[in-house]
């Protein structure tokens, strides 16, 4: 199933005062936050990757695979925005620019 345009701008409404964009990939999306990939929706889940600089932050969050041959990811609660925030500003800083 993939994601609907419906649940991105969900996603992005949680995502107010970053400089961010979403990019649709075979039905599903990559946000970009500085131009940084950083979170993957796929079937209308929010994913993270497993990143060693977040491990203080995941103790309590779902796993799960966001495609089939992924690696495993976390599943972000969005909604939960002091953490999904705390998780994108770490992530952002710990991840390289995309590459043009």
């Amino acid at each position: 199933m993939a994601t609907d345009l419906s649940y991105i701008e969900f996603v992005c409404e949680y995502l107010k005062g970053y400089d961010y964009r979403y990019k649709k990939m075979f039905g599903e999306y990559m946000i970009y936050i500085n131009d940084k990939p950083i979170l993957l929706v796929c079937d209308n889940t929010v994913f993270v990757k497993m990143h060693e600089s977040i491990k203080d932050y995941t103790q309590n969050l779902d796993t799960g695979y966001p495609y089939n041959g992924a690696k495993e990811h976390y599943i972000l609660d969005i909604e939960d925005r002091e953490l999904s925030h705390k998780i994108i500003d770490i992530l952002e800083l710990n991840t390289k620019e995309k590459k043009k």
